[in-house]
């Protein structure tokens, strides 16, 4: 019996590529989120209170 293949089983290559070279854009030119911001804001959840989420900077 064969298995299908899973949407995770197939791979682009051109769509990886211009990925890539969004996220390389993005980090050039500093539109990044920090560590620390992202972190509290996933800590927040749960607790009733969470705060808008982290932006660009943050």
């Amino acid at each position: 019996m064969t298995r299908e293949r899973s949407l995770f089983d197939r791979s682009d290559a051109t769509a990886e590529a211009e990925g890539d070279a969004r996220a390389e854009a993005d980090v050039a030119e500093g539109r990044l989120i920090g560590h620390g911001a992202v972190r509290r804001w996933l800590a927040s959840w749960g607790t009733g209170t969470r705060p808008p989420r982290p932006r660009i900077g943050d």
